[in-house]
């Protein structure tokens, strides 16, 4: 049995809860599917919206890839791109949106790829350094959009701030 402090602090947040449900209303109204492929929050985002009863009706699956090679091997982002870019890069996080979309059934997703910390951080990448990709393969357009953040907190905080933005986007990519 998982410890209630590892998986209620998702749900307990109410912004989380509300994005969590307009993007269910969103998607809903156009008749979508979404999508997530996450690393650093580890299944948080697909975590807030299976909390949404019906969100089978609008939500396909999740990719957990934490690793490298779950990026390869799941969303088929090349090791060469992990190799130079590194992890948590644009290019890797739009590989994996775009990968999300290619082996689900969805046409929205989001790709997350982070330093959620407290170890992990470099010169370059500090902790809290989270790269976001949105992605929409449905008419009228395809529409991708790549953002990075620097969040400040400590890794559940850093986690939680990634879920929200996450959920935002997607919101707004829909819209």
């Amino acid at each position: 049995m998982v410890p209630a402090d590892r998986t209620e602090w998702v749900s307990m947040n109410p912004e989380i809860e509300t994005w969590a449900r307009q993007l269910g209303a969103n998607l809903q109204s156009k008749n979508l599917m979404a999508t997530t492929a996450e690393s650093c929050t580890g299944g948080g985002v697909a975590y807030a919206i299976t909390d949404v009863s019906g969100s089978s009706a609008w939500f396909d699956r999740s990719f957990i890839t934490y690793t490298n090679v779950a990026k390869i091997q799941m969303l088929g982002v090349a090791e060469t791109m992990l190799l130079t870019q590194g992890a948590v890069s644009k290019e890797v996080v739009t590989a994996m949106a775009l990968g999300a979309l290619q082996h689900s059934v969805a046409q929205v997703s989001v790709a997350i790829s982070g330093i959620a910390g407290p170890q992990g951080g470099t010169a370059d990448k500090p902790v809290g350094t989270i790269w976001f990709a949105w992605a929409r393969s449905a008419e009228p357009t395809a529409t991708l959009v790549t953002e990075c953040f620097h969040l400040i907190g400590n890794r559940q905080q850093v986690r939680e701030q990634a879920i929200l933005i996450a959920l935002q986007g997607m919101c707004k990519l829909i819209q």
